[in-house]
């Protein structure tokens, strides 16, 4: 303390030769102003060592946590006709209500009558296989009946060759026994001759003999031209046998082909039964489609379309609905280059426009009217508007956001980060370094 006295300055430099030295010397209250000026100066240099939180700003608007619980547009599956509303723009419809009622546009559906007509039409195809179905096993049953008069003609024919073939073999030994009696004949005759010259035999014996040589010699001609007509039956029977075997080919052949066309229009008709059934099931869900009906329960935004008797396309937006039941959520935007330090689980503080606030960024704690949420999904595509999207969904162990909050309000979030002192985050700033590097604390539980 000493020290401090024997080097003040006015010890050294008259301060009465200066205009300000004389001011302060004469006013004393001057003096309670540099004490003021040095609490001041003191104050705001301990107030740079407070802790400060760093954060991470974004705005963005109140959105739904579920892509099924946002709003909605219905469209119309078909073309048609405007004829009939059935809700007004503020209603509440249940699931299944209806919400529109069109008319056909299109030539080809115009018919009243189209469903029972395509349905008659189903009918008389399925008859018609039918049809085809019986005459396929009625050509099988000729087809088995062919087969089975084949089998019992051929085997007739075979019989005939049999029987040829043993008439052959009778004939053939009784043409050998006829040589026989030939040459008998023929040596009996010569005998009776030789011995008629001899005188030991009369005349009358030899014409006997010469009668009976002739009689073998026909008899012989007879059985020659009996075992040829044999050889030619054989002939006739092997003819008959093959004769039989292509005739009947030709009817089973001819029967199988009958067989196949059956079974082709058979086919083809089926297919055309498998497509009437299509075209019946398409005209029956069509009619159905004349009615719009409301997907979820959930209130009438507003009404796309207007009027009666009004011509809309098909894929046409008519009504707007807002789910009955959701789970609120916010979507905010952040800058680039605060992405790498967004996590999915970090906790954050959102408040919204008209609800009363009092937001200081870097001391959360201390903020009136703010509420907890937490990250639970970020995009890693950059969105239209130059900034990353991030959902944010309300903290459980926080206090409930409010009831009263609309879908497509706006918002503000603060991402809470590390806690620097204020002289930090005021060099950071200046040098536009991004906030510390923070990811959140998870605990895992396992379990044997």
């Amino acid at each position: 303390m000493l020290n401090i006295t024997k080097n003040r300055i006015d010890q050294f430099v008259k301060l009465e030769q200066f205009k300000s030295g004389q001011i302060f010397k004469e006013q004393k209250h001057y003096k309670v102003i540099r004490k003021i000026i040095w609490a001041f100066v003191i104050i705001c240099i301990l107030f740079l060592f407070l802790p400060w939180t760093q954060n991470i700003q974004g705005a963005g608007n109140v959105t739904t946590l579920k892509p099924n619980q946002r709003p909605q547009t219905i469209q119309t599956i078909i073309g048609g006709r405007i004829e009939k509303w059935y809700v007004n723009e503020g209603d509440f419809v249940k699931k299944g209500d209806t919400i529109l009622f069109i008319s056909e546009i299109k030539e080809d559906y115009l018919d009243p009558n189209l469903v029972e007509n395509t349905g008659n039409q189903v009918k008389a195809k399925e008859n018609a296989v039918t049809s085809y179905a019986d005459k396929v096993k009625a050509l099988e049953a000729q087809m088995g009946a062919i087969q089975n008069e084949k089998n019992l003609k051929f085997k007739q024919a075979q019989n005939k060759l049999k029987q040829s073939y043993l008439k052959v073999q009778s004939d053939s030994i009784d043409f050998e026994a006829t040589k026989t009696q030939l040459k008998i004949a023929k040596t009996q005759y010569n005998r009776s001759v030789n011995l008629n010259k001899e005188g030991l035999k009369p005349m009358t014996d030899v014409e006997e003999k010469r009668m009976k040589l002739q009689e073998t010699e026909a008899k012989i001609i007879t059985q020659e031209n009996k075992y040829i007509a044999s050889k030619n039956e054989v002939l006739n029977a092997t003819m008959e046998l093959n004769r039989i075997s292509a005739e009947y080919a030709e009817k089973n052949a001819k029967a199988s082909s009958d067989k196949q066309t059956a079974l082709s229009s058979q086919f083809d008709t089926e297919a055309q039964v498998n497509k009437l059934k299509n075209q019946y099931k398409n005209y029956q869900i069509r009619n159905g489609l004349y009615y719009i009906t409301a997907p979820q329960d959930g209130y009438v935004n507003r009404a796309l379309q207007s009027g009666i008797g009004e011509t809309i396309k098909e894929g046409t937006a008519v009504v707007s609905i807002m789910p009955a039941k959701y789970d609120i959520a916010v979507e905010t935007y952040i800058e680039p280059m605060d992405f790498p330090l967004i996590n999915k689980g970090e906790k954050v503080r959102v408040w919204f426009d008209g609800w009363p606030t009092i937001v200081f960024s870097g001391w959360p704690g201390v903020s009136y009217g703010t509420f907890g949420g937490i990250i639970v999904a970020k995009e890693n595509f950059i969105s239209p508007n130059g900034k990353y999207r991030v959902l944010i969904a309300p903290d459980p162990n926080d206090k409930k956001w409010p009831e009263q909050l609309s879908i497509g309000a706006g918002t503000q979030s603060l991402a809470l980060l590390d806690n620097v002192p204020i002289w930090f985050e005021i060099w950071r700033t200046l040098n536009g370094f991004p906030p510390n590097f923070y990811q959140p604390t998870t605990t895992e539980n396992t379990k044997k």
